[in-house]
């Protein structure tokens, strides 16, 4: 696998997805710090001071490892506002997996982003990283981002019951994945998914 972030912003027909900048700290605060974007990630939303180091963690994090994460910034073409991000994990080296992961503000919610940038982190994922497998773990309650997936061909491969806790409260968890053997097929019918 290339482990590379990309050398200039990843564009879609309404964003560009790229590294996250210093100044992109009120817009990233601003869904980070909402108890409700948090609510499927099994803790709580960080506050004030926790925010500040989170953010610059992010800024600085490494991306040549397994458990690395590249992030990028969800960016509106049109006046340049911070959506969300999406980002690259690096599951195992060895067997050329990652986990796709995103999180949004919900403000920009149901206009279709989420899809729109998760395909093309998928794409970059396969084509220019040249993972063999790319997976998503989500929160079976989680209905947006199951279909976020579902929309983007992935496969439901397991669903975890209880497999995590949070507030004394058992939650489900779904994994979907693609192989980049699949990749080709759902990229030019997007929606349909893979074939079987």
């Amino acid at each position: 696998m290339h482990l590379f972030p990309p050398a200039h912003p990843l564009l879609t027909p309404r964003l560009q997805l790229r590294r996250f900048r210093d100044t992109d700290f009120a817009a990233y605060a601003a869904y980070h710090g909402d108890p409700q974007v948090y609510r499927f990630l099994y803790q709580a939303a960080p506050e004030a001071d926790r925010l500040g180091t989170q953010f610059a963690e992010v800024l600085r994090a490494p991306f040549d490892g397994d458990g690395h994460a590249l992030r990028l910034a969800a960016v509106r073409q049109a006046d340049e506002a911070v959506v969300g991000e999406v980002l690259l994990k690096i599951a195992s080296l060895a067997a050329l997996q990652l986990e796709v992961g995103y999180i949004f503000n919900p403000r920009f919610g149901g206009q279709g982003y989420a899809t729109e940038a998760v395909r093309a982190l998928l794409n970059w994922g396969f084509e220019g990283m040249g993972a063999h497998r790319i997976f998503a773990r989500l929160d079976a309650l989680n209905t947006a981002s199951v279909k976020v997936v579902e929309r983007l061909g992935m496969r439901r491969e397991a669903h975890l019951i209880q497999n995590d806790r949070f507030n004394g409260v058992w939650g489900d968890e779904y994994i979907h994945a693609l192989l980049r053997s699949e990749w080709p097929q759902v990229a030019v019918c997007p929606g349909q998914g893979p074939a079987g």
